[in-house]
Parts: structure tokens; C-alpha cells; sequence
């Protein structure tokens, strides 16, 4: 679950430039031109990544890198149910 949320997460990587932004630093275990696999720990990190990656040097497995990437909301949907606090409705 945690590896499919960062999947998810990643591909919205350039969504938004005002998202906050954050980090992971380790071993490429592997590297295309869609994705980036860095261990951290004795996690796996999938980063997905596109034409506007920006790469400095030539990335290979096993070289030690640090990725940046954002997470953004592409879309909220509002079920209901929740009681609005307040007087302020819009």
C-alpha cells in the first residue's frame, strides 16, 4: 500500500509548482526514462519522472543520488456527513 501511494504521489510530482517539496537520498537500484528506484533503508522508493526531470550528470544503478519531489491533490471530492463549525457557510 505504502509503495502504490507513493507511485501515486510521485506522478503528480510536477502538478503544482507551490507544493511543498521533499526529499530521498540513497542507492539507484534502478533508473528509466519514466522512473527512479532509490533505497532508503530497506525501503524502495519509486519516483516517477518525465521529460521535465530535471537530471544533473549521468544517473546509473548503484550511484548514491538525492531526489526531490512534491506531492499534490489533483482532485478533492466531499462525501458529506461532516457538521460545519461555524456560521460561515459558502
Amino acid at each position: 500500500m505504502k509503495r502504490t501511494t507513493m507511485i501515486l504521489a510521485t506522478a503528480l510530482l510536477l502538478a503544482s509548482p507551490l507544493a511543498m517539496a521533499y526529499q530521498v537520498t540513497g542507492p539507484v537500484l534502478e533508473v528509466t526514462d519514466s522512473k527512479i528506484v532509490v533505497q532508503k533503508g530497506k525501503e524502495k522508493w519509486e519516483l516517477a519522472r518525465d521529460a521535465g526531470t530535471k537530471v544533473t550528470g549521468d544517473v546509473k544503478v548503484g550511484d548514491k543520488v538525492t531526489v526531490e519531489y512534491k506531492m499534490t491533490a489533483t482532485s478533492i471530492e466531499s462525501k458529506g456527513g461532516g457538521k460545519a463549525k461555524g456560521k460561515n457557510k459558502k
